[in-house]
């Protein structure tokens, strides 16, 4: 079952490759020249989205795969795809305006909260 944990973790990794090559490829199109991170208000959206997803993923990675070790593979790939989801309902929303991105961004941050406590839960209860 590891294996599906490992398909969530580089499906979250392609739709952050996704995310970057879309903030690179709009460069020009929104006027903003490399190294900058400021233009129009759609470009720093779009930027927003792949710095944010960063942040995620920091937590969410070694949080899947702490749970799928101390307490279940199974669960854990389930709720890492509410994760994936949650980051696609982040970036159409966050794309279209800037207060749209409330669903998506509770829709993949608690399943990584969740999975921290779980695997911390798991991992208290093999040290007793």
């Amino acid at each position: 079952m590891m294996d599906y944990v490992n398909l969530v973790v580089l499906i979250a990794l392609l739709e952050y490759i996704a995310f970057i090559l879309v903030v690179g490829g709009t460069r020009n199109k929104y006027g903003v020249a490399a190294p900058s991170t400021s233009g129009s208000d759609q470009w720093v959206r779009l930027y927003r989205i792949q710095v944010n997803t960063t942040e995620q993923l920091v937590l969410f990675i070694p949080a899947i795969y702490g749970f799928a070790y101390y307490v279940s593979e199974t669960w854990a790939a389930g709720i890492g795809t509410i994760f994936l989801l949650g980051r696609l309902v982040y970036f159409f929303g966050y794309k279209k305006a800037g207060e749209n991105r409330l669903p998506g961004a509770i829709m993949s941050s608690w399943p990584s909260y969740a999975l921290v406590i779980g695997a911390l839960i798991g991992l208290g209860m093999k040290l007793s």
